[in-house]
Order: C-alpha cells, then structure tokens, then sequence
C-alpha cells in the first residue's frame, strides 16, 4: 500500500460499527497518520483503548471537526450524513458513508470493491456503503452475472438484530431471558417482540407493500452490478440472531451451469468461501460468520423447478463485510488506485 499516512476520522464512532471501523483500521494496517473519534454530544468524552496500543477519546461533532481530515469514515445515520457531507467535501476530505443517504445518488458511487471498484474514479467526495444485505449478495451474483448472465434474482433474508443498533441487541438479550423465565416484556427499540419469533418486516412500508429494507436490496444490487433491468424481488426478515445476516438467494442464469462449475466460479471471489457438505451436514450458519471477514455459501443445488436455475444460502457478518470491514476495503481500494 502507499507509503502516504492518511489523516481519518471516524463519524459514529461509539457505535458497533464506529468501533469495529477502528480495530479494522488497524488490524489491516491502513496507513493512517492519525485518527479522531466523533460522535453525538450524549458519548462524547469517552475512552476508548484501540489495538494500536493508544487511547482515543471521543469527540462531540461539530461543522468544525472536519478541518485537517483526508478521510471520514461515517456510520451515524442518514441524517448526520446529511448534515455534515457538504461541510466534509468542502474541507478537502472524502466521505465513506454507510447510510443510505447517497446510495442511489446517481453521482454517487455505490462500490463494493470486489465488484465495481472502477466506480471509485467518478467520486466527487462522497462515496456510498451498501445495504448490510446487499454486500453480500452482490460479491454472489457478480461472477455469475460476468460468465453466465443473470436473469431473475429472488432472494429472501434472515437479518440479526445488530442491523438494528446496539440497544436492539440489548433488548434481544434481556427479552429472551424474560421469556425464558416466564415474564411478559414490551419492545422498545424492536417493532415487534423478536425474542423467539421472526419479524417479516424492516424498515418502513411502501405503498407497494415492499419494505424499505427490501426495496434497498433491490435498486442497489442493480446499480452495483450496472444491471439497471435486472429481475430481481426480495422478503426481509428480522430474526432473533445477534450478529450476521443470512440470505435464501434463488437464481436463473441466462444460460445453463452445472452445480460443480457454478460453485467454481462463485469462489473466484476471493472473499468468499464456500462450505457445502451435505453429507456431513457442513453448510453456513450465522454462529460461525460472526467475527470473519469472508461470505460463507452453501447449500448449493439445481432449482428443479426451473431451467438454467440454482438455490443457495449465504452468511455474512453484517458488521464486517456489510458495513466496517467493505468502508475500509473502499478506503484501500481507493490509495490502490491513486486516487486519494
């Protein structure tokens, strides 16, 4: 990597993602110069002991904290980003947001690395962090798409509470221990009760009956892939996991594979690993995600119903690849490049 030190800031920093954002920025070696923690007012003040050895304190954020910055690495929310996107460009510096806020921007690049990193090039300091489901999906369906074409795309997700924040983990906690013990709980940070249960719903509904989430999975796998006419549907379920999203994916290729050849080309990816054993009862699940880098597939196998067709099933943990873990792969994709 270059041998320029890179001045960064972290946006949303006491976050599960803010935090996993430092102990990766460190764990991969970015060659950062210096690094300041933001946060909202409420957690400013607070310590944090990094893997580097050094003590950050956080920061509360103001249009002012921007000033000698390269890079800021958001991951505060829709409305933060919002807030403070102008004034970070405008300071010289480039933001990598995970919210939605610029994803379907059309000048903003979308990027996962692995699939479109040429985006990079058309920044204009605003960089777009996929959906924590999408990620994951995109890295599948790219070397399909490349080899075979693609031609529908239903996918349904197992989503873990962390997509919901920290204090939804909490809930999840403390309400499956009330349930256990007989007790009734009220939701407070869930829509729903999600201790023993599952939640077919994330995010708003739209008048066309699709949710948010669902809808963002959809319009972003498009632009990341540059298949603006893809078919493609997805069901977003909340499940009662901690950590890492799940996803059922079914799709039709335009032209025929086999199961052998089709598992091939998926592992050309070299962040993916597929575990598929039937056998011996070897496939993916979120316990075993939790904490790794790479997208685990498995459970691969011919669609009988219909021609040219494959199910799969895919892990990830949705705090690395489907947030921190793809904003740093931005970051070093983008001094690969020379581009920042």
């Amino acid at each position: 990597m270059s041998e320029k030190k890179y001045r960064i800031a972290i946006l949303g920093a006491s976050g599960n993602v803010g935090r996993l954002l430092l102990d990766l920025l460190i764990k991969r070696e970015f060659p950062y110069e210096s690094i300041k923690l933001l946060a909202s007012k409420r957690t400013a003040g607070e310590k944090i002991e990094a893997k580097d050895g050094n003590t950050y304190t956080i920061e509360e954020t103001s249009h002012e904290s921007f000033s000698n910055v390269d890079i800021v690495l958001a991951s505060a929310g829709s409305s933060v980003s919002k807030e403070y996107a102008d004034t970070i460009v405008k300071a010289g510096a480039v933001i990598i947001d995970n919210s939605s806020a610029f994803r379907m921007d059309p000048n903003v690049p979308l990027v996962v690395p692995e699939v479109n990193a040429d985006a990079l090039k058309e920044h204009k300091g605003i960089i777009a962090n996929p959906n924590c489901s999408t990620a994951p999906l995109v890295c599948v369906l790219k070397p399909l798409a490349e080899k075979y074409g693609v031609e529908r795309v239903v996918v349904s997700t197992y989503q873990s509470i962390s997509g919901a924040g920290k204090d939804a983990m909490e809930e999840l906690k403390e309400s499956s221990r009330k349930v256990l013990n007989g007790e009734n709980y009220e939701p407070k940070h869930i829509n729903k009760k999600l201790a023993f249960n599952l939640i077919p719903h994330i995010d708003v509904f739209m008048d066309n009956g699709y949710t948010k989430e669902e809808v963002k999975v959809i319009d972003e796998s498009r632009k990341i892939l540059g298949i603006p006419d893809l078919k493609i549907t997805c069901t977003a379920v909340r499940v009662p996991v901690l950590i890492s999203h799940s996803e059922s994916v079914n799709i039709q290729l335009k032209s025929p594979s086999f199961v052998k050849e089709f598992k091939e080309i998926i592992s050309s990816n070299p962040n993916i690993r597929v575990l598929d054993d039937p056998s011996q009862d070897v496939y993916p699940m979120p316990i075993m995600a939790t904490g790794k880098d790479p997208t685990f597939v498995g459970r691969i196998r011919v669609d009988e119903s219909q021609e040219n067709t494959f199910n799969l099933w895919l892990v990830s943990d949705n705090l690395r690849k489907g947030a921190a873990l793809n904003t740093i792969q931005i970051a070093e994709s983008m001094v690969k490049q020379g581009i920042i």
